[in-house]
């Protein structure tokens, strides 16, 4: 027996005790069928915005499609944990820009209400004691199936985000999108630039935020969306790289996937640029004489190309940023030969908040191509990335500072201090010396006396 939590109970009670009808609908009440945890919780009522405003004191309404916010506060403070959003009843004609309706009309029935939803299993409304299911939602719930309300290619007409939300919902539940939905997804891709890009990408980071973020990248491919939306992308699986003396199994594309399915991070910017790691390999393709495949520099083309689309979805600075760094350094070195110098480096251009993500990525690559997650040159890498850190990275780590240098030299800030740190950076970096306040004190004073550094 389903019931609803007491908060989102009482917002149906206020209204049908001033005799209206209300009902919670659409995805909090799938969730609530699949006994998944909801917190957003929207509701429907034949009340207009007016009358529920009257209702809720603590409520809000600014918009155009009679949905009115009310604020519900946590149990024991007087913080707000959440807003419930309650819509009144409606009808919508004409989409004409195939995302937002023309006209809307208040509507007098649940039925009519739910007939203008996306997903059968959207479609049900509970007001505590019945369920409204016209559309047979429970029954595409038991099946895993997402299948429109009425004729697809209308659904999707009047609204080309569903396409992509769609893909999003079946891969969040693990869902399959029902043929004929499927059929209209694939007859419409089309009408996707109608939407804007921030929508876009909000819907992408949703599907790279499930726990099958892989499946729903195919589900995009198939349905023919990725190709309106990742273009660069979706070259890459006619982009072969099995060759003699090369590791790989798989396309480019392919093995892209296989890299972000087993991408070890939750963070969906990381997964981005690990699905997006290897894209400028379509444009670095050769192939010699011998039949050898070669990628020369693509990690420096897959930059360029992700700071394109980065900019096109509309991501803010700092993940594009980061997006950025992990695809054009993705291609480091773990060789043990490498200098504790070279090392530094490395940290430098990835960033220290970036070297888990980094790593994250390249066990993703590994595992997409086919490799073991490991290897014990890179478990020796990752030991001395810890070790490596341990030394100063800049002059602000050193253990001295600009206040001891003017005491020393008995000056004022200017040139000489700078002068100073610096030469005792690069003599800690070198390892000429340690780290130590002392010991860089007593090499302040030599300096002094050497007399070298005041020009």
């Amino acid at each position: 027996m389903i019931s609803l939590p007491q908060q989102a109970q009482n917002v149906i009670d206020t209204l049908k005790n001033a005799t209206f009808e209300a009902y919670a609908v659409g995805g909090s009440v799938r969730d609530m069928l699949l006994a998944k945890p909801t917190k957003g919780w929207d509701f429907t009522t034949n009340a207009t915005p007016e009358e529920i405003l009257k209702l809720f004191p603590d409520s809000f309404y600014d918009n155009q499609f009679g949905t009115v916010g009310i604020k519900i506060k946590a149990t024991s403070e007087e913080k707000i944990e959440d807003i419930y959003e309650v819509t009144t009843y409606r009808s919508e004609q004409g989409h004409s820009d195939h995302r937002h309706p023309d006209k809307i009309l208040w509507g007098k029935t649940i039925e009519e209400d739910l007939s203008r939803r996306d997903f059968t299993i959207n479609a049900i409304a509970f007001n505590g004691k019945k369920l409204v299911d016209p559309y047979d939602g429970q029954h595409d719930i038991k099946r895993k199936i997402i299948k429109s309300v009425g004729n697809p290619d209308e659904r999707f007409k009047e609204d080309a985000l569903r396409m992509m939300r769609a893909v999003r919902v079946g891969t969040e539940l693990g869902f399959m999108i029902e043929d004929a939905t499927l059929h209209a997804i694939q007859q419409n891709t089309s009408l996707i630039v109608q939407i804007s890009y921030e929508r876009i990408r909000d819907e992408l980071f949703r599907i790279l935020s499930s726990t099958f973020p892989a499946d729903g990248i195919l589900l995009l491919k198939n349905s023919g969306l990725l190709e309106k939306i990742l273009p660069e992308f979706t070259a890459s699986f006619q982009v072969q790289q099995k060759s003699p003396k090369r590791h790989h199994m798989y396309d480019v594309g392919t093995h892209s996937v296989f890299a972000l399915k087993n991408c070890p991070s939750i963070d969906p910017v990381v997964r981005f640029a690990t699905l997006l790691h290897d894209i400028g390999k379509v444009q670095t393709y050769k192939k010699d004489d011998t039949g050898l495949i070669t990628f020369f520099n693509h990690e420096v083309v897959s930059a360029r190309l992700v700071k394109a689309i980065t900019a096109r979805l509309r991501f803010s600075k700092k993940d594009a940023e980061k997006i950025y760094t992990l695809v054009r350094w993705h291609q480091f070195s773990v060789d043990e030969r490498q200098t504790d110098s070279a090392i530094r480096r490395f940290i430098r251009r990835v960033g220290i908040d970036n070297l888990d993500d980094m790593l994250a990525l390249r066990i993703g690559d590994r595992l997409g191509g086919g490799a073991l997650e490991t290897s014990w040159r890179l478990e020796l890498f990752k030991k001395r990335l810890i070790e490596v850190q341990k030394q100063p990275f800049s002059v602000t780590d050193l253990h001295v500072s600009g206040f001891d240098v003017m005491k020393q030299f008995d000056c004022q800030p200017g040139p000489i201090v700078g002068k100073v740190l610096n030469h005792l950076f690069a003599e800690v970096e070198t390892g000429k010396i340690t780290n130590d306040k002392e010991l860089l004190l007593q090499r302040i004073k030599e300096l002094k006396d050497e007399n070298s550094l005041q020009a």
